[in-house]
């Protein structure tokens, strides 16, 4: 695993050509280093940025009988962190969006369970996410948030989700108050109609923030989704669709030419 030092290094670059993008790879599992030091890179400090960039963990998939199987591709836990044209590949938990603020733009995210989860508060812009078939069920998002007080969650931008598996949940409730936002997102017929997860724990729908805007696609039909699911007004969705959800316009940079 290679990570960047802690609050001491700002301002790291990772550019890479878009027509040969280089594959930074690692193998680590939980079982192994537990699942936040499984990653193959792990961002600590803040202004990093990566474009034209694989992250990959080669860790097989997980089965069921074989515990502890997660294996993350990427961890960003420094604020201010930006990634452009960028591929993360795994499995469960590829993308340990973990804390501080994110901004993801025209990247590939592909896994089966938990596969973008953290406590980070992140805007994703035009991804494709790829939801594997792991004969089980599919989670896209587990988003973290434990108190109100906490100003966290995901929002993803005019996003297509794809995959070979079906019956795939946009986010479970994986602590007692996530935020996850879908919005002009096309979905395909791997999503689940029922949308979203309570994470079998009925309690948590009435803390969990898990909303739509104007999504398109088979896998976005509103009739069957779960009681706790919102459908945002105009007004509700304004605050989740621009850099202003991450105070972009005060840090965010644009990829080097």
């Amino acid at each position: 695993m290679w990570k960047t030092a802690q609050g001491s290094k700002p301002f790291i670059t990772l550019l890479g050509d878009p027509k040969a993008m280089p594959i930074l790879a690692f193998g680590g599992t939980a079982h192994q280093y537990g699942t936040l030091y499984s990653a193959t890179i792990a961002v600590e400090s803040e202004y990093f940025m990566a474009v034209n960039i694989i992250f990959k963990n080669t860790a097989p998939g997980p089965i069921t009988k074989n515990p502890g199987a997660q294996a993350v591709a990427l961890r960003v836990s420094g604020d201010k962190a930006a990634f452009y044209n960028c591929k993360m590949l795994g499995f469960q938990d590829t993308l340990c969006d973990d804390n501080g603020r994110h901004f993801f733009k025209n990247c590939y995210i592909e896994g089966t369970v938990d596969f973008i989860f953290g406590k980070g508060r992140s805007l994703y812009l035009e991804l494709q996410i790829n939801v594997i078939d792991n004969k089980g069920v599919t989670f896209i998002t587990a988003h973290s948030k434990e108190k109100k007080s906490d100003v966290v969650g995901y929002s993803f931008v005019q996003c297509k989700i794809t995959g070979s598996a079906s019956g795939a949940y946009l986010g479970r409730a994986w602590r007692a108050m996530p935020e996850v936002v879908f919005s002009y997102t096309e979905m395909g017929r791997v999503v689940n109609p029922l949308g979203w997860s309570n994470n079998n724990k009925p309690e948590r729908e009435r803390t969990v923030f898990f909303a739509e805007y104007k999504n398109s696609g088979p896998g976005s039909n509103s009739k069957r989704r779960v009681k706790f699911d919102k459908q945002l007004t105009d007004k509700e969705a304004k605050n989740f669709l621009t850099l202003g959800y991450i105070q972009g316009s005060k840090w965010l940079l644009p990829p080097p030419i």
